[in-house]
């Protein structure tokens, strides 16, 4: 199975590197902001968007009279950023036209200019990279050395792209390459599976197996408000208010590595060791307008959950059932079927009055959406062949499914 993987790793650079480094991510930057100005003056004029080829096209004629100082970054930064705005816009109306069809209530996200304020950023090259057990070649920047040897893959591989970015101070390489892998093998004597995302256990698996929410953002709150207080007291522009600034930033990469090594951890556990993974399609827009716990849900990264659960069940040869949005997984007596209307979201236990089994609301609920990964197994081995999520969901009398 012929497919695309991104790997990242952190690159050993020194002072010279660094600067050239910062160089190609403001050229890119500039590239960006400047396409994006066209693009907004075309449209009050009533003219035609340029495209990224007309825009490069342009900007090389700049280059001859007043952006010398881009012939010192590769000419894949500009272009590449062109390229990405190109991207943002198509994102943007394709969000437009689903908002006006009913079938999205996010807001479309006009793009928006980029700002040396929430860091350097970063910049994509391609052409001809080499990668080394411990080094990367890059076109311009020439050998970068790496902080991990290896890991980025040397042979077997087509790499495509490869994109340099600054975060907190530290700079990353992620390397986008085709690779030949052995098609997963299903194996149907591994159980299925439902698991209940939650706020105290991130998650919880129908078998009992429980996995803690690591808190990364709670955990360190009080330092963060403590460094953002000295960043706000440091007069603008000066030397203590920059390294305020480089502090604060170091721990919000922290809080946020926490969080995404615990979701790979999880994702990965799952994805290997279950044939079927049964998950809720949660409306986590929605939860976040309740301001009493909109913290808490906003520092798990359900989205995220979801999103690495999805490929990765592809790679290791499981699957993943996604059950509808209005799925009453928690009311739901897994034994008999009640369901119960006034449960609360403050009820962590209740008792079923039809037949007296005791929940816990969580277990409770990984076990039905484990009913629900059970049947469409089941349905699927009946018929031989995968079925759409549509006809799985509707002979369980629920709702149709809301799967994109």
């Amino acid at each position: 199975m012929l497919i695309q993987r991104a790997y990242k790793t952190e690159l050993d650079l020194n002072n010279r590197q660094r600067t050239a480094c910062a160089r190609h991510a403001g050229a890119a930057r500039w590239a960006y902001n400047w396409s994006l100005a066209r693009k907004i003056e075309s449209h009050r004029k009533g003219e035609k968007s340029p495209t990224a080829i007309d825009l490069h096209r342009d900007l090389n004629l700049r280059k001859k009279e007043d952006l010398g100082w881009m012939y010192e970054v590769s000419k894949c930064a500009p272009q590449e950023a062109l390229r990405n705005l190109d991207t943002a816009f198509d994102n943007f109306f394709q969000r437009v036209k689903a908002k006006k069809a009913g079938k999205s209530t996010e807001k479309a996200g006009f793009p928006k200019f980029k700002s040396k304020k929430n860091g350097l950023g970063g910049f994509r090259l391609t052409g001809s990279i080499h990668v080394q057990q411990k080094s990367i070649q890059l076109p311009r920047l020439g050998v970068l050395r790496l902080k991990e040897s290896d890991y980025l893959p040397e042979d077997g591989v087509k790499v495509l792209s490869a994109t340099v970015s600054e975060k907190a101070g530290r700079w990353y390489v992620s390397v986008q390459v085709e690779q030949e892998i052995l098609d997963p093998v299903v194996d149907s004597t591994k159980p299925a599976v439902g698991v209940d995302l939650g706020i105290e256990n991130l998650a919880i698996v129908s078998d009992g197996t429980e996995y803690p929410n690591p808190k990364a953002y709670r955990r360190h709150e009080r330092k963060l408000i403590r460094l953002q207080r000295a960043v706000s007291r440091k007069q603008k522009g000066s030397a203590n208010r920059k390294k305020a600034v480089r502090r604060l930033a170091k721990e919000h990469k922290k809080v946020a590595d926490l969080r995404q090594n615990a979701l790979h951890q999880i994702t990965t556990a799952l994805a290997r060791t279950q044939s079927v993974n049964g998950i809720e399609d949660l409306n986590v827009r929605g939860m976040l307008r309740n301001h009493h716990l909109a913290g808490a849900i906003a520092d798990t990264g359900w989205a995220e959950f979801r999103r690495q659960l999805e490929y990765k069940t592809k790679w290791y040869g499981s699957r993943l059932v996604v059950a509808p949005r209005f799925f009453a997984s928690s009311k739901l007596c897994h034994v008999c079927g009640h369901k119960n209307e006034e449960l609360t979201l403050a009820t962590r236990e209740w008792t079923c009055p039809e037949c007296g089994t005791r929940h816990d609301r969580d277990v409770n609920a990984a076990n039905n959406l484990k009913h629900v990964a059970a049947r469409w197994a089941d349905t699927e081995n009946a018929c031989g062949e995968d079925v759409s999520p549509d006809c799985r969901q509707t002979s369980t009398k629920q709702e149709p499914n809301t799967l994109e």
